[in-house]
């Protein structure tokens, strides 16, 4: 991957109520927020970012069906006419003999289909490396960043000291 050429003016601060006051503050203030950078899940974040609730749901579903499907069809065409043998005074077409199978491959597909999904579209995985704010992010403190290329660098710092970010930095990623 090569360089992202931004310039990024971000604050950190200490706790989670003053990142969601400052949010609402800079969406008063018609800011255009660059991203939001948090330790753990902000319960409210999401609409004050404005963003949309993930079909990550409705792509488990349709791997879980296609889980299903796979796992039905198969040991239906495994013992009706690949190997139609008669065990334990079983017919050869004996669905509640398939459920655990089912049930099994149901689950391994939806999991695995959803792990792969969520890399996908949040550009993870094997190979690519993600610019990196403040290390500190990932551990105890809150992030508000600001792209240069939308609000000045002045109008940035002054908004992240008036809302009370600990510190304030500039990072080109």
């Amino acid at each position: 991957m090569g360089q992202y050429n931004k310039d990024i003016v971000f604050g950190l601060y200490n706790d989670e109520t003053e990142l969601m006051h400052a949010i609402k503050e800079a969406n008063k203030d018609h800011l255009d927020i660059y991203d939001v950078y948090t330790p753990f899940p902000v319960h409210g974040l999401d609409p004050l970012l404005g963003l949309e609730e993930s079909r990550l749901h409705i792509a488990g579903f349709i791997y879980g069906a296609i889980g299903t499907l796979t796992a039905f069809l198969g040991m239906t065409w495994i013992f009706t006419k690949d190997w139609p043998i008669v065990f334990g005074g079983k017919p050869h077409w004996s669905v509640p003999a398939f459920i655990p199978i089912t049930f099994e491959l149901t689950v391994l597909f939806a999991a695995i289909g959803m792990v792969v999904s969520f890399y996908t579209v949040c550009g993870l995985g094997p190979g690519v490396e993600n610019p990196i704010l403040d290390k500190r992010i990932t551990d105890d403190k809150f992030c508000l960043a600001f792209d240069t290329h939308h609000v000045s660098v002045e109008q940035a710092e002054k908004f992240l000291k008036t809302t009370g970010a600990a510190e304030i930095h500039n990072k080109t990623i």
